[in-house]
């Protein structure tokens, strides 16, 4: 049995990547040969990358961060003193993922079930740090890694054509490590990347309007469309982003019924910007929005939603996209919007536009992540003044058409 990054294909077993900050921790395995990784097996690694993948194979330097610094698991399969397998686990921060990064097993256990044991405990060391959701990437032509991680009770959930530099497509895997989920309970979400900075307001919007109207285009055009109707010209710093009524107008002029929850007006997000002439530019947009919002009926109203409200709306046929700070997940405040695609007892699923490279992220990361409700409730208030806002989009009654 031998490796695969990305559970790619470099090898015949799984794969896949990301980042973060935790320390490993030593846990009782099933097998006395599996334990966490220690900074003396690096030498084991490299040596394993070098005899595994041809291309892309992770440095002394990554596997030192990854052993002593990132929020990720490394648990190798040592024999006779000698580290011949390992499985590296990446834990998404603010939200209850993990993903299956990198596993590479000697040429010499190949068929003896190493490859298994080592992705058992990597749920075992998943499920203690309050993983609920464990997913990887495997090339299609990767039948051993197929093979592998169906019997362990990996469901396909995607599939990428053109993912791998010779072309090949990727196939997306997940298995629910909490007993009670169950996939129906995530709505149907198309998921589209944000191209830009400050476009994840549009991006957002659009995965919600295609889940309710499948017909609905989703490319960078409509994206930068959406945008330049909807931004409030400023914000934070560099372009500005998209406030909810903005959003709200653009989905209406698209045919979706909207409703507006904020716990502000006109002056929303202002505060993001010092300048007093951009403050008044930005509330003369929002007051241009709320006149024509008001003049076409869309309901506003200046009272913040729970997560039982989210919940209820979602189950009557409405998509919420909501407004979030991203410091609870990416360590920088400013407001962002996901888009809600389901609810059990304990989780709130979202897709959220941005995806982040710099950490070694992928779509795998940023598609249905499960985020505890407490938390959500966190994160759905932005700066010091806990500003909120939820757009509710649905399908508009026939007789409003």
């Amino acid at each position: 049995m031998a490796g695969s990054h990305s559970i790619g294909g470099r090898a015949s077993v799984p794969e896949a990547r990301s980042a973060g900050t935790w320390r490993i921790r030593r846990i009782k395995e099933d097998s006395p040969m599996i334990r966490p990784a220690t900074l003396d097996d690096v030498d084991d690694l490299l040596r394993l990358e070098e005899t595994c993948f041809q291309t892309d194979r992770l440095s002394r330097r990554q596997f030192r961060y990854m052993i002593a610094r990132a929020h990720s698991d490394v648990l190798v399969h040592a024999q006779d003193g000698r580290v011949e397998a390992y499985v590296l686990t990446l834990y998404s921060r603010g939200t209850s993922m993990a993903r299956i990064y990198s596993i590479a097993v000697s040429a010499t256990l190949r068929g003896q079930g190493v490859g298994r044991a080592l992705v058992e405990a990597a749920e075992t060391r998943a499920k203690a740090e309050g993983r609920i959701t464990l997913r990887l990437e495997i090339r299609r032509d990767n039948a051993a890694s197929l093979a592998l991680f169906r019997a362990l009770g990996y469901r396909q959930f995607d599939q990428v054509p053109d993912y791998y530099e010779d072309h090949m497509e990727a196939l997306r895997f997940e298995k629910s490590l909490a007993p009670q989920f169950k996939a129906e309970q995530v709505q149907v979400v198309p998921y589209y990347e944000q191209t830009l900075d400050f476009t994840c307001g549009p991006a957002s919007l659009m995965m919600a309007m295609r889940a309710l109207q499948p017909e609905q285009p989703m490319d960078r055009t409509l994206e930068l469309r959406i945008w330049r109707e909807a931004t409030t010209i400023f914000m934070t710093s560099g372009h500005g982003g998209c406030g909810p009524f903005g959003l709200g107008l653009s989905a209406w002029h698209r045919g979706f019924d909207v409703e507006i929850f904020v716990s502000d007006g006109a002056n929303f997000l202002v505060d993001s910007v010092r300048s007093d002439l951009k403050k008044e530019v930005m509330r003369l947009v929002q007051e241009d929005f709320l006149a024509e919002l008001e003049a076409h009926d869309v309901p506003i109203h200046f009272t913040p939603l729970r997560v039982a409200d989210l919940k209820a709306r979602f189950e009557a046929g409405g998509i919420p996209v909501v407004l979030i700070s991203s410091y609870r997940i990416y360590g920088e405040k400013f407001p962002h919007w996901v888009v809600v695609t389901g609810f059990d007892e304990r989780f709130v699923y979202v897709h959220d536009p941005f995806i982040d490279y710099e950490q070694g992220e992928t779509a795998l990361d940023s598609i249905n992540m499960p985020i505890l409700q407490k938390e959500f409730e966190h994160m759905t208030r932005y700066g010091r003044a806990g500003l909120k806002a939820v757009l509710i989009v649905s399908r508009r009654e026939a007789a409003d058409a």
